[in-house]
């Protein structure tokens, strides 16, 4: 790079990623003195959100949903918002706000240079005092691997890769995975296609009258237990793992959520289990998670061996006190990977960052 910091204006604070967790951090942002940027990967807002399957939709009502200072609308549609519905949320919020997102602008690289840190995207730099990264998981997609797996003649894909039913009618599908993702995409297919659903351990379906709401006042629980001192509350992982949505509740009323052991590995045709079982299919659909997107701050060298950057229990990485992690899951705060959740941790780091 052949920028210097004497022909470019210093930020404040700069934000990678506007997506949920970048936004809520420009609310707080707009409300103090400091200059900032945003800068946004994607060709247009909503984040993540665009990319998902259509018949997605949150596990809350709007009014449940919301980023900080402005409640989302309820959806013209029945029941809980669908994606769409965030996307135009999230849109209007930017503008409602007036943020300042600079956009397609993917930060390949932060550099310590001095008391500041650059930021380096393909073409240019850029310098801040602190940095706020925000840049989710979902383009980090996680594909264990499996015996046989490139032997395999049918179609893979992952949970990024899924968008509708139709075209695995009449076919048979794998799906893979014990969390939400697996279950609301087989859910979705069921009526369409064959389905063997494979996991790890048996699936943990929560009671049906478990939604975001409460899944919010459990991670906010654990969150107060923390900041007191006290001992991590089970949560959210005391009751399940999987919320059982309309989709999944009638799927699971209509008999489709059979579920099987993993399989050990794969073959030309399909699929197949250690005790001679085997399954032919035309496609899996790998659900299987996600790992936090932070390869823009490798050269920082802050990552230990579980992949993520130790914090100092909340948003402020342990060993650059100017870096703030937002929305990558609960070890950057309980519930910030959600639309709710993400205010108050957005909150904390734009405090931490004006002290």
């Amino acid at each position: 790079m052949t920028d210097t910091t004497s022909s470019r204006p210093v930020l404040d604070v700069a934000v990678i990623g506007g997506g949920q967790a970048g936004l809520a951090a420009g609310y707080y942002l707009r409300r103090t003195d400091l200059t900032f940027e945003i800068f946004d990967a994607q060709k247009q807002p909503g984040g993540a959100w665009p990319h998902a399957w259509d018949s997605l939709r949150l596990f809350s009502p709007a009014r449940y949903s919301s980023l900080p200072g402005w409640p989302m609308p309820p959806s013209p549609q029945p029941g809980n918002p669908p994606a769409a519905h965030v996307v135009n949320y999230l849109t209007a919020y930017e503008k409602r706000y007036e943020l300042p997102i600079t956009r397609p602008v993917r930060i390949k690289a932060v550099h310590r240079h001095g008391g500041l840190l650059r930021l380096d995207s393909a073409t240019r730099s850029w310098w801040a005092r602190h940095v706020i990264s925000a840049t989710g998981t979902w383009w980090r997609p996680y594909l264990p691997y499996y015996p046989g797996q490139r032997d395999y003649k049918g179609r893979q894909l992952h949970t990024v890769q899924y968008r509708a039913p139709d075209e695995f009618r009449g076919q048979h599908v794998v799906i893979v995975g014990g969390g939400n993702s697996a279950a609301q995409i087989l859910a979705d297919l069921a009526p369409h296609a064959t389905t063997t659903w494979t996991t790890q351990r048996p699936p943990r379906f929560l009671p049906d009258d478990v939604d975001g709401r409460a899944l919010f006042e459990l991670a906010t629980r654990r969150y107060l237990a923390q900041q007191n001192g006290h001992s991590d509350p089970d949560g959210i992982a005391g009751l399940g793992d999987i919320v059982m949505v309309p989709s999944v509740r009638q799927a699971r009323d209509n008999g489709a959520l059979q579920v099987r052991p993993m399989f050990t590995r794969l073959t030309a045709t399909g699929i197949a289990w250690d005790d001679g079982h085997a399954q032919d299919c035309d496609a899996i659909i790998w659900c299987t998670g996600f790992r936090p997107a932070l390869s823009h701050l490798t050269p920082l060298g802050l990552r230990d061996n579980t992949g993520r950057i130790p914090t100092n229990g909340g948003t402020q990485a342990a060993a650059e006190p100017r870096l703030h992690l937002l929305g990558y899951g609960d070890w950057t705060g309980p519930g910030s990977a959600t639309l709710i959740g993400a205010a108050r941790t957005a909150r904390d780091a734009v405090r931490t960052i004006t002290q």
